[in-house]
């Protein structure tokens, strides 16, 4: 794939997760949107570590030239991505939390 088509995912990526997670009710309260907004922005920092791991595996790994001709050494690039892998988990799994209203009366 030519890196146009990986920006244009990232964009159309990044453009449904406003979509989806930028609207709060307006009775909501100032922490409860601060939650919401965290939670987005979590969300979106998730879908770009995950663009930017596939990006490097296909661009890193499985090209013939390499990015600039270069040749990044296999254990190398596959612990990068596997590291962008688990912060995009914790950050998903995070995002996810704190967009879900709090619940009220836990403890009981």
């Amino acid at each position: 794939m030519e890196l146009i088509d990986w920006i244009v995912m990232l964009a159309v990526t990044l453009m449904a997760i406003t979509f989806f997670c930028g609207r709060t009710p307006a009775n909501w309260s100032r922490e409860n949107r601060a939650r919401h907004l965290a939670g987005a922005r979590m969300l979106a920092q998730a879908a770009c570590s995950l663009w930017a791991a596939l990006l490097l595996a296909a661009r890193g790994l499985f090209a013939l030239d390499g990015v600039l001709g270069l040749h990044p050494a296999p254990l190398d690039a596959l612990t990068g991505v596997a590291i962008l892998i688990v912060c995009a988990c914790y950050w998903s799994i995070r995002g996810r939390k704190l967009l879900k209203p709090r619940r009220l009366f836990t403890a009981c």
